[in-house]
């Protein structure tokens, strides 16, 4: 049954809130869904709605508070929305931000270590889904701001309703709903919210969007209508990313040490918009990047591939290498320069370089704060380790990739090289061995989207 508010607005109910989860899915069963509350309407009222979701189908909801600690009052604010949540019955955990320090892109780097937090909890409980509470206006001033930025399709397709981030699935089942109709529902529920008063600061760029609404709304530039447009151009480009996902697969062949091959025939002949694009993925994944490369770098680049790459070139943390082998096939392999040396303790896994997932374990009374590193393992390592292996000519992986390949080292020197099956043996009876128990390549960005099995 619908429930209208006093300002006419039809509260959101849940056989509707199911036919926007059901798009999102596949859900496995008994599913276990998270999301982010910081207590606001918008997130009380999609707390509400997963948390009956979840029940209908046996599955598990838990509410996920951030304490971001950028106002005096965000501690109370916190423990303030547990105890609502406590009282409908709904689970949740309390995250902190332990180092919010002040300076440039406060807000940018707050929202970045809210994200964190978020996926790192699911991550570690082993929760694939995580829901977020935009929605309408949401969508549309994120498309305004970006069009206002000169954004490409991209940023002007907007937020889209399922994406990936560090191997938890982001759901996004209320984009279409009007905020109204989610404060309706709260309303005639009788619960409370908490009023973030940046929500009303004119120092932010939607504060002052929102201050606009009702002049573009009667320019026929609402709400609705700017969504709307935000999802047709989200539908061109899932058309676009359907097209570059068959160019990678035709064009790109990744290897589990972390480089690829690359068949520039294959890229030189495609769109400029798709091989660019297919260029942005691919040294994203191999340099460990967070982002692409700028356009106009690689542009230079696909010009250098058509005209046929001689001597090499460097983008993005990653060198482009011709082959002797083929005439059209190129080496990508990360730049040893860019590569970080990381602290290495036994127990849970690291990402290394944002691109290898690292543990190690020990024999015996192995001891967790012995010194241990992880780095690539650089040209003066391989010419040293070289004479150690049985039958280096053997080896299946490139020249030029060995360097750049991940190293355990510790006080004494190289431990362990996993990918050219080398492991120090043990100098005394007393030494205690090492173990690599996963080394693997499984980058920050992978080169196509996240996908996930469920059952």
């Amino acid at each position: 049954m619908s429930v209208t508010s006093l300002t006419g607005a039809v509260a959101l109910g849940d056989n509707e809130f199911a036919a926007l989860m059901a798009p999102l899915g596949p859900f496995e069963s008994n599913p276990h869904v998270a999301a982010g509350v910081s207590g606001g309407s918008d997130s009380m009222a999609l707390a509400v709605l997963l948390h009956r979701w979840a029940r209908t189908r046996d599955g598990q909801f838990t509410a996920l508070i951030v304490d971001h600690g950028l106002r005096p009052e965000s501690a109370a604010e916190a423990r303030r929305a547990g105890r609502r949540l406590r009282a409908l019955g709904i689970a949740h955990r309390l995250l902190r931000w332990s180092d919010p320090v002040l300076g440039a892109n406060l807000l940018a780097r707050a929202r970045q270590a809210r994200h964190d937090l978020l996926a790192g909890w699911c991550a570690r409980h082993g929760v694939l889904h995580l829901a977020l509470a935009h929605h309408l206006e949401d969508q549309a001033e994120t498309f305004l701001l970006r069009l206002g930025r000169g954004s490409g399709l991209d940023g002007l397709a907007a937020m889209a309703t399922v994406g990936a981030r560090d191997q938890v699935r982001l759901l996004r089942p209320m984009l279409s709903v009007p905020r109204a109709r989610l404060t309706a529902g709260l309303k005639a529920a009788g619960i409370e919210w908490i009023e973030d008063p940046t929500n009303r600061d004119p120092h932010y760029a939607r504060v002052r969007l929102r201050g606009l609404a009702p002049d573009l709304a009667a320019e026929g530039l609402g709400a609705a209508r700017l969504a709307a447009t935000a999802a047709h151009l989200g539908r061109a480009r899932e058309a676009l990313n359907e097209s570059l996902a068959d160019l990678l697969v035709r064009a790109v062949r990744l290897h589990p040490a972390g480089y690829a091959r690359l068949d520039a025939a294959s890229m030189a002949a495609a769109p400029d918009e798709l091989a660019l694009r297919a260029l942005a993925r691919l040294l994203t994944c191999l340099g460990g990047l967070s982002y692409a490369p700028r356009l106009d770098r690689l542009e230079r680049l696909l010009a250098r591939l058509r005209a046929g790459l001689t001597g090499g070139a460097t983008l993005g943390g990653c060198r482009i290498l011709p082959t002797a082998s083929q005439t059209n096939e190129l080496l990508v392999v990360r730049e040893l320069r860019a590569t970080p040396v990381t602290v290495l303790r036994a127990g849970p896994s690291l990402l290394w370089d944002n691109r290898f997932e690292i543990a190690v374990r020990g024999s015996g009374r192995f001891n967790s704060g012995r010194s241990l590193s992880v780095a690539a393992l650089g040209r003066a390592g391989w010419a040293a380790l070289r004479p150690q292996l049985p039958d280096p000519e053997s080896l299946s992986i490139p020249g030029p990739v060995r360097p750049s390949l991940p190293a355990i080292s510790d006080r004494s020197g190289l431990l362990a090289v996993p990918h050219l099956g080398y492991r120090r043996l043990a100098k005394r009876s007393k030494e205690q061995a090492l173990f690599v128990s996963k080394c693997r390549f499984a980058p920050k960005n992978g080169l196509t989207a996240g996908s996930f099995t469920v059952a």
